[in-house]
């Protein structure tokens, strides 16, 4: 199953929430996404029949290999992102939005070649 970006803002989103918490659930997702509930059951439901989470009898949300894969890959984008545009002078709220934008669109090639350029930077 290919992963649209919103599949991918889910992860991440579940990902960000279970370094807060334990126990994540649909209810925390959406009300961190700002999602109504529908929203977030049918995408809960489509990543879980994608085996990139499952759902435990109490509604705690676990991410599996592949999706913690995927969250992970997202949300390191998105910080070495941020981080870029805000040391260069972009408001960190932009800088936030933005790179949550093209974290999702920027090739493996392109990111992976960038971060090496900021790593090899004094």
């Amino acid at each position: 199953m290919h992963l649209q970006e919103s599949g991918e803002m889910y992860l991440e989103t579940i990902l960000i929430l279970s370094k807060k918490s334990n126990f994540v659930r649909a209810i925390d997702v959406g009300e961190y996404m700002g999602y109504s509930k529908p929203s977030v059951s049918r995408a809960v439901g489509l990543l879980k029949a994608g085996g990139y989470i499952q759902v435990d009898e109490n509604g705690a949300i676990t991410l599996l290999p592949p999706g913690q894969e995927v969250a992970e890959r997202i949300y390191e984008r998105h910080r070495v992102l941020t981080d870029f545009f805000t040391r260069i002078g972009v408001d960190p709220d932009v800088a936030e939005s933005d790179a949550c934008r093209i974290e999702h669109v920027i090739s493996e090639e392109t990111f992976n070649a960038w971060r090496a350029h900021e790593e090899a930077q004094p």
